[in-house]
């Protein structure tokens, strides 16, 4: 049996761990500490580790976990990187031998130019282009770029579960809620995320089908946004575009 894992770091983060019983594959350890401290009260040795993207919130642990257990380390193959790595790129599929998983590796840049995700066992470990109720913001990548990510991205299974690298999802909802007030699965989503966050849990994972409900940006077609922006005759992604720029100052 597989066991999805968050590991809480700095003040929002999570770094995902998924393990077997024995051995660990980590996605973007901005932290190594937890790390550790996880891998040691179970018994665990790390075997992998999976990157998202560059910023530093998401590859600061990997030089000591790689000399604390000298993993195999997967990241994006448009980036730099200083530790030593084997480069993936679009498409790609790598398998994780020691838990029997494959990911297909899928371009998402926007967030970063070089930004990947990992998509295997109905699960996408996004790192910060999809979040829960919202999406990366754009520091180096264009509108249109993030746009056609997400848009990658919702084409995945409705069941595929959403592993993303921060807990944003009850600010998001709010931003989400002043663009499209009277979508009662949003109202129903800023509901649950309420009560799951002051019960001390992770809103994360979310779905495919719980993001293409209420994430206003991956509902740009939705006539309630466009009403609100008083954009009803525009392209979608000129409204993907407003919503980002909104949601910067929210």
């Amino acid at each position: 049996m597989l066991n999805i894992i968050p590991i809480p770091a700095f003040e929002d983060n999570y770094i995902w761990l998924i393990e077997n019983g024995s051995q660990a594959t980590v996605v973007d350890p901005g932290d190594h500490t937890p790390v550790i401290s996880f891998l040691s009260k179970r018994g665990l040795e790390l075997t992998n580790i999976l990157i998202t993207h560059h910023h530093s919130d998401h590859i600061g642990g990997v030089n000591a976990l790689i000399h604390e257990f000298a993993p195999q380390v997967f990241a994006p193959e448009k980036e730099q990187y200083h530790f030593p790595h084997l480069s993936v790129s679009d498409q790609q599929i790598i398998h994780i031998a020691d838990l029997n998983i494959s990911f297909e590796v899928m371009d998402v840049g926007g967030h970063t130019l070089g930004h990947v995700a990992y998509y295997g066992a109905n699960s996408l470990f996004c790192g910060d282009t999809l979040f829960g109720g919202g999406c990366g913001r754009l520091f180096e990548g264009t509108p249109l770029q993030m746009f056609n990510s997400l848009q990658k991205i919702a084409k995945l299974p409705p069941s595929t579960a959403v592993y993303c690298a921060h807990e944003y999802t009850e600010h998001n909802l709010q931003f989400a809620k002043s663009v499209e007030k009277n979508n009662l699965h949003l109202l129903e989503r800023i509901r649950q995320a309420r009560m799951t966050r002051a019960a001390g849990f992770p809103t994360i994972p979310s779905s495919i089908k719980l993001e293409l409900a209420t994430n206003p940006f991956l509902r740009s077609n939705s006539t309630e946004i466009c009403q609100t922006l008083n954009m009803q005759h525009a392209d979608p992604i000129e409204i993907f575009t407003i919503l980002r720029q909104m949601r910067n100052q929210f």
